[in-house]
């Protein structure tokens, strides 16, 4: 085990800036848990609040080197809030709860789930997600019992019935199956700007708009990323900002282009604020597929 100590801002919010990149688990409001497959090997991190200004981390496996040093960026230290104005309607919320967003620097991990996500709601991904690592992946080092992710080129190698047995159905799992192929080292798109590791994405039939931006928003930080094609999130925002109970993605773009630069960030504090009064149809098919996980 390797250990080392951060200092943060005694305001941040540790569960949502964390959260925010999806793949660690967060136990309470001052404990995560992180396990995946670093450039180093297997690693797993926890991340435990000491006080109001330090945070305590501590790393196992052949990872752990790399794990600690990452631990920074999912603190939020490299994100930006230079130029960022809360919305009038979500301004005490802000003030309440600060985040940073985290990044996490493993594409592949952020592609895993935001294909995961198309099509269903947010429990049904985690849970496939999940399904996935311990059927087709492997044991996490550390003490808590976790299980990593079976690199690209385990995943290349399945086929759909391996997916079905999951709880995913047939598009889903092709998705995965196809950007696995076509994208064995998706891990170097780390090094790469966001903004061309999207285009590359996007060139894997069946990985559109959506997907690419939650894999920006987890992997990289992105403030600006917009899941456009959401079946939820236009609703969201639109009640958030303007009291809208329904909206268009045009509509919910027209919202947030004041905030051009930070949209994701303003997307963050709309989910937390609550949905939109729900009523009418609940499916609809948008975008690069039917996506229910916002």
């Amino acid at each position: 085990m390797e250990l080392a100590h951060f200092d943060v801002a005694d305001d941040l919010d540790l569960r949502s800036t964390v959260k925010g990149a999806k793949t660690p688990v967060t136990v309470g409001p001052g404990e995560s848990w992180w396990s995946t497959r670093t450039p180093d090997g297997p690693g797993t991190l926890q991340l435990t609040r000491r006080s109001a200004t330090s945070i305590e981390a501590a790393a196992w496996g052949p990872g752990a080197g790399w794990l600690l040093a990452q631990t920074p960026a999912l603190l939020g230290e490299r994100d930006d809030l230079d130029g960022f104005t809360p919305p009038r309607p979500l301004l005490d919320l802000w003030r309440r709860r600060p985040f940073r967003l985290a990044r996490t620097d493993r594409p592949w991990d952020a592609l895993v789930g935001a294909v995961f996500g198309q099509k269903v709601q947010t429990f049904h991904a985690t849970r496939s997600r999940r399904a996935l690592a311990r059927r087709f992946g492997e044991r996490a080092p550390g003490p808590r019992t976790a299980w990593l992710l079976p690199p690209p080129e385990r995943v290349a190698r399945l086929g759909y019935a391996d997916f079905h047995r999951l709880g995913v159905e047939r598009k889903r799992a092709e998705s995965l199956i196809r950007a696995a192929r076509e994208l064995v080292r998706c891990d170097e798109f780390a090094g790469w700007e966001p903004a061309d590791a999207v285009a590359r994405l996007e060139t894997v039939r069946g990985i559109g708009p959506w997907t690419t931006a939650l894999v920006a928003a987890t992997a990289w930080g992105d403030p600006d990323a917009v899941p456009v094609g959401d079946y939820h999130l236009p609703n969201t925002v639109a009640w958030a900002l303007a009291r809208e109970a329904r909206a268009t993605d045009e509509r919910m773009l027209e919202l947030l282009e004041p905030h051009a630069g930070h949209r994701w960030r303003v997307v963050r504090l709309a989910k937390a604020s609550g949905s939109a009064p729900k009523y009418g149809p609940r499916l609809g098919l948008r975008g690069d597929g039917l996506h229910l996980g916002s």
